[in-house]
């Protein structure tokens, strides 16, 4: 495919034209896709990069099913829902069909942004909160996360689940006694900008009950996680148990493989309620013809390729891979995930499982030159996240594995060269870093690099280490 400028035009006209807060990846060198297919994107000099992070090409990129759906449909109309059309009817009783029972009517918009982009929307999304800046509303109470490695109530704890459910029976006594009613709990079902946080058994039953004794409803998040990610399941929620029904769910992003297209599903009670309100919802995109042709493809393809059952396997096997890797490097401090949804807790010391922020940023980079393409997320930006196309095979997992082993080899011994080893249980290497002392990772040259990659670990510890001046700012 011929390029319309050069990389160095692109950057100058999208910062010329394209407003400054839509932030791109790999700021500091970011990659400029030209096309891309199943798991694999490629640049601009038909460099291959395998994609373990795009959840939104859901089946593969230009899966060719969804691409001829999408043509066909766009031959014969495009217009929006107010048109009667067998379209968004099919894709709604095909998408209820994969929900429990009571949850059969769908609300189709056409994007699949996170918890939305109103305001009213944003004030509810602790991820967009703004250090320094006092955004959350009276009317706002942010529980704390589930998370079992890094949270107020660990692995350790006799009954996580009543503990962090009890958090939020908290709040609500709290918001009670100030004279203040609960209108909704929301959550994804596994948080994934929270750091691929998966809830402990239990949680969101105990959370849904106190809620909904306040007079609340619960709404699943299911925009990254959903469509069958999980493996098991085909939503998330369900990994909670049958006894476990949310009142809304959203979702979005891999729901149109990468076309604009989300729905929020509730039950009939409460759509009914909504609609005696007086207030009249309607989509220009929403649920158009082509937008559900798209759709009613996706949900094909996961069927007819079982996907599901490929999560699975692919997933148990990367975890496992990953888990001998945490036996390996004390860098990893935690391996957490199901299906095709892994993290990776990256830490300086295994005790107090300090977050290894700028070594996250530095990996990520490393990897994409590689050609493997990363991200870091959670509060902290220390979690390494694995939420491929669902397509990604065992070899694909075992590159992946491969070169992340490298990586973190080559940062843990220029690690040691400057303050000693990073602490692990595991690890033939115990000198304890220092917890005063902050490392800074060098800036390697490309003399450094090479002699440094020459040195494999291959589970020993090295008596030599190269001392490098320059660092890396991240």
């Amino acid at each position: 495919m011929r390029e319309l400028y050069s990389k160095q035009d692109t950057l100058a006209l999208r910062e010329k034209h394209i407003g400054p807060s839509c932030k791109i990846f790999f700021a500091a060198d970011p990659i400029k896709i030209m096309r891309a297919r199943g798991q694999y994107m490629f640049d601009e000099k038909g460099e291959r990069y395998l994609d373990c992070i795009n959840n939104v090409a859901h089946v593969g990129h230009c899966h060719p099913e969804v691409v001829k759906a999408a043509a066909k449909q766009m031959e014969l109309l495009n217009t929006n829902s107010r048109f009667l059309h067998d379209n968004i009817i099919e894709f709604a009783k095909r998408l209820t069909a994969t929900l429990p029972q009571t949850l059969s009517v769908c609300y189709f918009t056409n994007s699949g942004a996170y918890h939305g982009h109103l305001s009213s929307l944003i004030e509810i999304s602790p991820y967009k909160f703004q250090e320094g800046k006092d955004v959350k509303k009276e009317s706002v109470h942010v529980a704390p996360a589930p998370d079992m490695y890094r949270g107020k109530y660990r692995e350790d704890h006799e009954d996580p689940s009543t503990a962090y459910a009890d958090e939020v029976k908290k709040i609500i006594e709290e918001a009670q006694s100030r004279g203040r009613k609960i209108a909704a709990f929301i959550a994804e079902s596994m948080q994934s900008c929270g750091g691929q946080i998966i809830p402990p058994a239990g949680y969101f039953q105990k959370v849904a009950e106190h809620v909904r004794q306040a007079g609340g409803v619960f709404i699943a998040d299911e925009v990254q996680v959903g469509f069958g990610r999980v493996g098991k399941h085909f939503w998330s929620f369900q990994m909670s148990g049958e006894d476990f029904v949310p009142d809304i769910v959203t979702m979005g992003k891999p729901m149109g493989n990468g076309h604009p297209i989300s729905c929020v599903v509730t039950t009939k009670e409460i759509a009914e309620a909504f609609s005696s309100s007086g207030m009249e919802y309607f989509n220009t995109y929403g649920g158009n013809p082509v937008s559900c042709a798209v759709g009613l493809a996706v949900l094909d393809v996961i069927e007819k390729e079982n996907l599901q059952g490929n999560a699975v396997r692919v997933g148990k096997h990367l975890i496992e891979l990953l888990k001998e890797q945490k036996a390996k490097h004390p860098l990893i401090g935690d391996i957490r995930g199901i299906g095709l949804f892994i993290g990776i807790d990256l830490v300086k010391d295994h005790e107090e499982r300090t977050p290894a922020t700028a070594e996250a940023q530095h990996v990520i980079y490393e990897m994409k030159g590689k050609g493997i393409l990363l991200s870091a997320d959670g509060p902290h930006r220390n979690v390494l996240k694995i939420k491929p196309p669902m397509c990604f095979t065992k070899e694909d997992a075992k590159f992946l594995v491969d070169h992340l082993d490298d990586v973190l080899t080559v940062l843990e011994e220029v690690m040691d060269s400057r303050s000693g080893s990073v602490v692990s249980e595991n690890t033939a290497c115990r000198t304890k870093t220092p917890k005063e002392e902050h490392v800074e990772l060098p800036n390697l040259s490309a003399t450094d690099a090479r002699e440094i990659h020459s040195r494999k670990r291959n589970g020993a510890c090295s008596d030599q280490h190269v001392l490098l001046s320059k660092r890396l700012k991240t």
